[in-house]
């Protein structure tokens, strides 16, 4: 049974006040909150294991090394990946990504070359897009949503043209919560020899993920979302793509071996880890997907899809409020604004005197804020931690919001 009051107390800082209020932490879409257990890796990594890893012979350095690379078949079984060579250790998505756009795309994109992009993509993954627009004259494609938010496999498999290199979409929304039938749209790019990458940020915490199962190319995913340290994360990279790609950095054990007129490097995944990695990152990354997967992916999914459709009751029932995206199956990411004159900074300013934190702003995907027609909403994103009785306090707050503005 899943007990969400005892999972509660693994996380100390949910038993804190804000204002003089229980903290009710509604940004777990920015970054989530820490287990004690991830918490104590981290400090009895620092206070009785540090060293680096891979280039000492002596005790400390190779137990470091054992527990930092053990965290890469803890990945690799989170992600449903067989092979864990096939998992890139990095900081976290935008690294990700950004190693995909500079060691396979750059290297093989020529002007008119197409890129097919979602509207609802996060910066992390638009940005390093157009950096090969602005240099290469790659051509960015974009794909709209519904008006419920959903994004219709189709109307993406349906912009794949002669000249498209890569599909890069999310997997689900960071904003309206839209969860992306992605498998069927790696399919139809594989069919037409189309590489694709999957921005796994918000998906891979809220539910089961398999990455063979979905058939991409790239799949990333961030830590300090997972309940992990931030500096934490990882890529997964299919092995033939590996071998088509070049290094995106250079120095440390990306390299095999350095001399005046020449250099050769390492094997993949080693090959895309310059430098001094985030090793105790690493390891509380491997501890928070160990809890989770301890909790179960189902049942955190189940939990968070309650927790989700009494959000979304409460929030209909709130006719002053414009809540953005109804997909269905969506996750348990509402973004709203208030009728009237009320900002979204305004709104989560009042929320916070009442121990509320949400998120308010862009959210980093202007091209959908765009497509809505708004410069900013409010975001409340749950968690595994969060409960209904939290949504109640989220619409009390909002309440109060509403009659301040009225």
């Amino acid at each position: 049974m899943y007990d969400v009051e005892r999972i509660r107390g693994d996380f100390p800082i949910l038993a804190r006040e804000v204002n003089g209020k229980p903290l009710v932490y509604l940004d777990n879409g920015a970054s989530a909150q820490k287990p004690q257990v991830v918490i104590d890796a981290v400090t009895k990594t620092y206070a009785e294991e540090y060293a680096n890893v891979h280039r000492g012979l002596h005790f400390l350095s190779n137990l470091a090394t054992d527990k930092y690379e053990a965290t890469r078949g803890i990945v690799a079984r989170f992600m449903g990946v067989a092979d864990e060579d096939e998992i890139v250790f990095n900081s976290g998505t935008t690294e990700g990504i950004n190693t995909v756009a500079y060691s396979w795309a750059a290297p093989r994109l020529q002007a008119g070359d197409e890129i097919v992009l979602s509207i609802m993509e996060h910066h992390a993954n638009i940005v390093p897009w157009h950096f090969l627009r602005e240099r290469q004259g790659v051509v960015i494609k974009w794909v709209d949503v519904a008006p419920d938010g959903s994004l219709d496999p189709q109307a993406v498999i349906d912009a794949m043209g002669p000249k498209t290199k890569i599909v890069a979409v999310t997997h689900m929304s960071n904003v309206l919560g839209t969860v992306v039938d992605v498998a069927s749209i790696c399919t139809a790019a594989r069919e037409r020899g189309i590489a694709t990458l999957i921005d796994g940020s918000q998906a891979a915490v809220h539910m089961p993920v398999n990455v063979d199962a979905i058939g991409c190319d790239f799949y990333a995913i961030t830590g300090h979302k997972l309940y992990g340290p931030s500096g934490s994360g990882a890529i997964f990279m299919k092995k033939h793509r590996q071998e088509e790609m070049q290094p995106f950095m250079g120095g440390g054990d990306m390299i095999k071996e350095v001399h005046r007129d020449e250099v050769s490097y390492n094997d993949p995944p080693m090959k895309f880890e310059a430098g001094t990695p985030g090793i105790v990152q690493m390891i509380g990354l491997g501890v928070a997907l160990e809890y989770m997967m301890g909790l179960g992916m189902e049942a955190i999914a189940e939990h968070e899809r309650n927790i989700a459709q009494y959000a979304a009751q409460r929030l209909s029932g709130c006719n002053w409020l414009q809540v953005q995206g109804n997909a269905s199956g969506k996750g348990a990411i509402f973004s709203f604004t208030l009728d009237g004159a009320a900002h979204a900074h305004d709104i989560s300013t009042i929320l916070d005197k009442k121990g509320v934190a949400v998120r308010a702003g862009h959210h980093c995907a202007g091209p959908l804020m765009d497509h809505l027609k708004l410069n900013a909403t409010c975001r409340a994103s749950f968690g595994l931690y969060n409960t209904q009785s939290e949504v109640d306090v989220l619409i009390e707050a909002l309440e109060l919001a509403r009659d301040l503005f009225q």
